[in-house]
């Protein structure tokens, strides 16, 4: 069916007006790219800075890691807690009685004893006494008393409490986490390529544990016209990368950071996005126990993007 003639009638109207008036039309044009482009950066930026906002809204939360206040690895049998002088675990002065209970911890499995008139809650329910970890629970429950919350972690063969203050000075006193400005330069296209079989790379944390984890390849990229790897692990269902580079220890935290990055789409293809490189927990609470980065990981060049150092962990 062919189109009606006043169709090519305005078209003819169009391309006559360019002709008479190409400067102008010239002068429109680069406008719009200008502006196009503009609201392409305003964009970016307005990602960022939810971005940003989406940090500190996680690291000022109740499970997040600035009011970490304590990490108190247990031993086998019994092991008593409170503020006091003459238990095994010290809390902080003034949080709690000087003899609040104990942990008892036998073939893997904590219980917890509270003291006689001691209230603590397990999972908002007082109990005097509570399994709160072995093998079969699917999450750790949190034990509370007043401003005080605690769960057991599990690293290798030792466990512990992690210790949280809800009105601890670190989360008051947080104004934000310094980065360098967001810059669309540091979005660069990377390939993973998956190696036949399962693989996995030794990842050692700060306490100087090691252990084997799955890694689904190594990730290829270039920067300033070099290429360079990172090897990949995976977590919550994305690529979870653990890297230092040649800002490490200078304006960036010594130990390295995070990024994430989407499961590759067909072709292997992915984003990394080094704006949204994080600081680990580490950085923030002496209490975290962070996994560093692989040797393979240590970049020889400078990112000068993402989170910059923060505090004095």
């Amino acid at each position: 069916m062919k189109p009606a003639p006043v169709h090519h009638k305005h078209t003819n109207r169009f391309a006559a007006w360019i002709k008479s008036n190409k400067s102008i039309y010239l002068v429109i044009a680069f406008a719009c790219t200008l502006c196009w482009t503009s609201l392409s950066a305003q964009s970016y930026q307005d990602d960022m800075n939810a971005w940003y906002q989406g940090r500190a809204k996680g690291l000022t939360a109740e499970n997040g890691w600035l009011n970490l206040v304590g990490l108190y690895w247990l031993d086998e049998g019994k092991n008593t807690f409170g503020s006091g002088n003459g238990v095994k675990i010290k809390f902080p002065k003034g949080t709690i009685p000087g003899e609040a209970g104990y942990f008892e911890l036998e073939d893997g499995v904590v219980t917890q004893y509270a003291a006689n008139g001691i209230k603590i809650l397990v999972d908002g329910q007082a109990q005097e006494k509570a399994t709160i970890f072995d093998s079969t629970q699917r999450r750790a429950p949190v034990s509370a008393y007043e401003n005080l919350r605690w769960t057991i972690i599990k690293r290798s063969s030792k466990i512990g409490i992690r210790l949280r203050d809800l009105k601890s000075s670190s989360v008051s006193h947080f104004k934000g986490i310094d980065h360098y400005p967001a810059d669309t330069s540091w979005i660069v296209t990377a390939t993973l390529h998956s190696t036949a079989g399962l693989n996995s790379i030794a990842i050692t944390n700060v306490l100087g544990q090691v252990n084997a984890q799955e890694s689904p390849g190594k990730l290829h990229f270039s920067i300033g016209g070099q290429e360079y790897t990172l090897d990949a692990l995976e977590e919550n269902n994305k690529l979870f990368i653990i890297f230092a580079d040649g800002t490490s220890g200078k304006t960036t935290y010594p130990a390295g950071r995070f990024l994430s990055a989407e499961k590759p789409t067909d072709g292997g293809k992915t984003i990394l996005d080094f704006n949204k490189a994080y600081n680990p927990p580490c950085a923030f609470s002496a209490y975290a126990t962070c996994p560093l980065p692989p040797k393979q990981n240590v970049l020889p060049v400078e990112i000068t993007a993402g989170e910059k150092t923060y505090g004095h962990h």
